[in-house]
């Protein structure tokens, strides 16, 4: 069957991806991960010791990115509907973070921690209609933040992908409610074309 034009285009792109050839040369198992990295540093989220859930992490660049810096002091815990490969370092569950039951056995696995950090990579599944992928990406960005409220101690980091849309500013303003600062960030990493940005919530009060 022969490509559609716009998968052509998108299989371009992603093959000059400068990002994409990066991350094979770098070991990561996405481009994804240079955005985690380049809000790092800048914001210095994730340091040795540190410990974290990474929600919507498969394929698991940003478990891979986070597991390589917090070091032996730290934790790593992930969660996809996917499935992930394994990483080293890394507890993963794989379940539907809107699902009760999914949701009870990853706060198992925390094991009573509270969190240094939450970050949240979560999209849901694109049908096309602009209306219905708004509210099903910010139905996990809630959950997202609910998961960040109940788990991370005071003083806390939460780090979420969301889309630009209607539901945006009430959204940016259940952050501010919940942290001391919000801002946001546009990695580099991130394609110009996608109304994509990141949320940073920091100081949990």
């Amino acid at each position: 069957m022969a490509r559609s034009t716009s998968s052509n285009t998108w299989l371009r792109e992603h093959v000059n991806d400068q990002y994409v050839q990066m991350a094979k040369k770098d070991g990561y198992r996405a481009r994804a991960a240079y955005k985690l990295l380049e809000i790092n540093e800048k914001d210095k989220l994730i340091r040795p010791g540190t410990v974290l859930a990474d929600l919507g992490s498969a394929p698991g660049s940003w478990s891979q990115v986070a597991a390589r810096i917090v070091g032996p002091q730290g934790k790593v815990f992930a969660l996809d509907i996917l499935p992930m490969n394994p990483i080293a370092d890394v507890d993963f569950i794989q379940g539907d973070f809107r699902e009760d039951e999914v949701l009870a056995e990853f706060v198992d696995l925390l094991d009573g921690r509270a969190l240094d950090l939450v970050i949240s990579d979560m999209a849901p599944n694109i049908s096309g209609m602009s209306a219905m992928d708004q509210a099903r990406s910010f139905l996990l960005c809630e959950l997202a933040l609910e998961f960040a409220r109940d788990h991370l101690k005071p003083g806390g980091c939460f780090l979420v992908k969301v889309f630009q849309g209607s539901d945006f500013q009430p959204y940016l303003q259940s952050m501010r409610d919940l942290f001391d600062e919000v801002v946001t960030r546009k990695p580099k990493a991130s394609r110009d074309r996608s109304s994509e940005i990141y949320l940073l919530g920091k100081g949990r009060r």
